[in-house]
């Protein structure tokens, strides 16, 4: 049975994603001629030229990350870097958490709201240096999260390499020791062969691993030696099926206009009482005070075709929301997908997906689908 993954037509990406016939007008990260002679499936998505999977495919790139390491170009998330004495008084009042929680050395995920709270970009802060933050956006957000907060865009001047999966440190301890041992979420600048790497303890997939920022002219070497310790080369297609069944949000599917941090299930990530505040902190204290009328749930097929987004979910002829985000699951064997659905639906709930003129049945679950605990060092 077709489960949307086993073959290379089959691999769907949601989000920005489309054909890159228009390469032109694409960005392009500093592995891209890597990519390109070894046969990766190129697709646009936020602005750039990125690979959805290799010759190996989707499937076998997943379960790799699940099950070895594997190794993700994510060169197109955006560096905008803050320096100076005022950087962190900045986030401080543009972003949802706290820095004060924690200090240089150290990465904190982080929303930048509308003043209706709604999500304009989910983002990781690396705390570099004493007066030095680099801040990743996602891809499409890189001018708006500039925008908001100032600093300087420096992209172009670095790959982006994640390698994630249980063996991920054991793999990269190969080629960098010092980076192999940066911890879960704590940030580190070690060298390489003369050149200076910065490494965050952070990923998107559920698995252990790091990312590592690379100068964009050693990239691939770097790559290249990680590959040849061991590490799977995956593209996003991988990168979307395990961060689904991690139950991670994408802007623009979870988290976007109209959807608060308090719908998306990450209230965690708000400091309701930090000094100053932060842009849109009074929406949200009135949405706590009214209480949520729908929040971001599981739903997990019984059967092994892949859910999509778009599809709706329905318990007979009563609507309950669509799914903003769907696919096959390659450790559960199922479909799954993400939707927001009245808080008053139970886990466990029976329910059908409306798919293409057929109702698939399925079950509501809480989030995430499977859970993978990362090692701290």
């Amino acid at each position: 049975m077709n489960t949307g993954l086993t073959g290379r037509q089959g691999t769907e990406l949601p989000g920005e994603a489309g054909p890159a016939s228009s390469s032109e007008a694409l960005r392009r990260s500093p592995l891209d001629g890597w990519h390109r002679a070894h046969r990766a499936r190129m697709v646009a998505f936020g602005g750039w030229d990125m690979p959805l999977e290799f010759e190996t495919g989707t499937l076998a790139e997943h379960m790799a990350c699940r099950r070895h390491a594997a190794l993700f170009d994510v060169s197109h998330l955006g560096t905008v870097r803050l320096v100076g004495p005022e950087a962190e008084a900045v986030l401080q009042g543009a972003l949802t958490n706290d820095l004060a929680k924690i200090g240089p050395g150290r990465a904190q995920y982080s929303h930048l709201l509308d003043e209706q709270g709604s999500v304009l970009d989910d983002l990781i802060v690396w705390w570099v240096g004493e007066e030095r933050f680099d801040v990743m956006p996602n891809a499409s957000n890189t001018a708006r999260v500039l925008g908001a907060i100032g600093g300087t865009d420096v992209t172009a001047e670095r790959a982006v390499l994640a390698v994630q999966g249980p063996e991920a440190r054991s793999v990269l301890a190969k080629v960098s020791p010092e980076a192999a041992a940066v911890p879960h979420f704590r940030v580190s600048t070690v060298g390489w062969h003369g050149t200076p790497v910065v490494v965050g303890g952070t990923g998107y997939t559920g698995e252990d691993g790091v990312e590592c920022a690379v100068p964009a002219g050693a990239a691939t070497e770097f790559w290249e030696q990680i590959v040849a310790a061991g590490a799977q080369p995956a593209g996003l297609g991988a990168r979307d099926t395990l961060r689904l069944e991690a139950g991670l949000p994408l802007h623009g599917h979870e988290l976007g206009p109209g959807i608060t941090p308090l719908e998306a299930g990450l209230s965690w990530v708000i400091a309701w009482d930090k000094p100053g505040g932060f842009t849109g902190r009074e929406a949200l204290l009135q949405q706590r005070r009214r209480g949520l009328g729908r929040a971001l749930r599981g739903v997990a097929g019984e059967g092994r075709q892949p859910l999509r987004a778009g599809y709706a979910v329905v318990i007979g002829e009563e609507p309950l929301g669509a799914l903003t985000s769907g696919n096959f699951s390659p450790i559960l064997g199922c479909g799954i997908g993400m939707a927001f659905l009245p808080r008053d639906v139970e886990d466990g709930a029976a329910v059908e997906v409306a798919a293409r003129g057929r109702n698939l049945p399925a079950r509501v679950t809480r989030l995430p689908f499977i859970k993978r605990a990362p090692s701290h060092l």
